[in-house]
């Protein structure tokens, strides 16, 4: 009898790990089903209100210290580029008189830069 002890032990463990190993594949089996399902009638649906994210446009707040900045900032460099192109023709006509005669005055405004 003791011959089939070992045997028959072996053959109800082995039962039983099947079992077990079964029953948990077969459940998580009918989770994912049910998950499945639920997110392919999700994907169906269209629902009745789509909202759309506000645009870009409207997101934007106005910043009274920032404009005041750019536009100050935008203003001195007008004056600059306006500055600049004064001066070069200034020193154009100076250097006309130069080549016509060699005893010219550099342009006001010129001595010392």
């Amino acid at each position: 009898m003791s011959f089939l002890l070992g045997p028959v032990s072996g053959a109800l463990v082995a039962g039983g790990l099947y079992y077990g190993y079964s029953n948990m594949i077969q459940t998580r089996t009918e989770g994912h089903r049910r998950d499945l399902h639920v997110l392919s009638v999700r994907l169906v649906e269209t629902p009745a209100l789509i909202m759309a994210p506000p645009s870009a446009a409207t997101r934007i707040t106005p910043r009274p210290f920032s404009a005041l900045i750019e536009a100050r900032w935008n203003q001195e460099i007008a004056f600059l580029y306006a500055g600049l192109g004064e001066w070069e023709t200034r020193v154009q006509e100076w250097g006309k008189r130069l080549l016509r005669s060699p005893d010219a005055q550099p342009p006001s405004g010129a001595e010392g830069r």
